[in-house]
């Protein structure tokens, strides 16, 4: 596998978002498009930009739009990283399953966890 694609209404504010928050180099850029990764190479994320956008619901309702996917995202010390999501333009979920993990949306409203092991 290359890369996870993340739809958003504007592929470039949303990649600079991971971009910061993972602190990943941009490996590709187009128009509607950018692909960031890992400097070792590994899988990255990709952005598409999306007029038709919906952002998903947190937790899923049969009314609104289901998330399809989520990121994990392993940290070290899991305040100050949502605190750094937060300050780079995350918010916080309302509903957390865990008390080891905080579900965080992306600007563009796409759930995504951090967590401790």
């Amino acid at each position: 596998m290359a890369a996870t694609t993340l739809d958003a209404p504007n592929a470039h504010k949303l990649a600079r978002f991971y971009q910061d928050l993972l602190g990943w180099p941009v490996r590709r850029e187009e128009p509607d498009w950018v692909e960031i990764g890992p400097p070792d190479g590994d899988a990255g994320l990709s952005f598409q930009t999306e007029p038709l956008f919906t952002r998903p619901q947190w937790p899923s309702t049969r009314a609104g739009q289901q998330m399809m996917m989520h990121l994990d995202i392993e940290v070290n010390d899991l305040s100050s990283a949502v605190e750094r999501a937060l300050a780079l333009g995350a918010t916080v979920a309302d509903f957390q399953p865990q008390d080891d993990v905080r579900v965080l949306c992306d600007p563009a409203g796409h759930p995504f966890c951090l967590f401790t092991r």
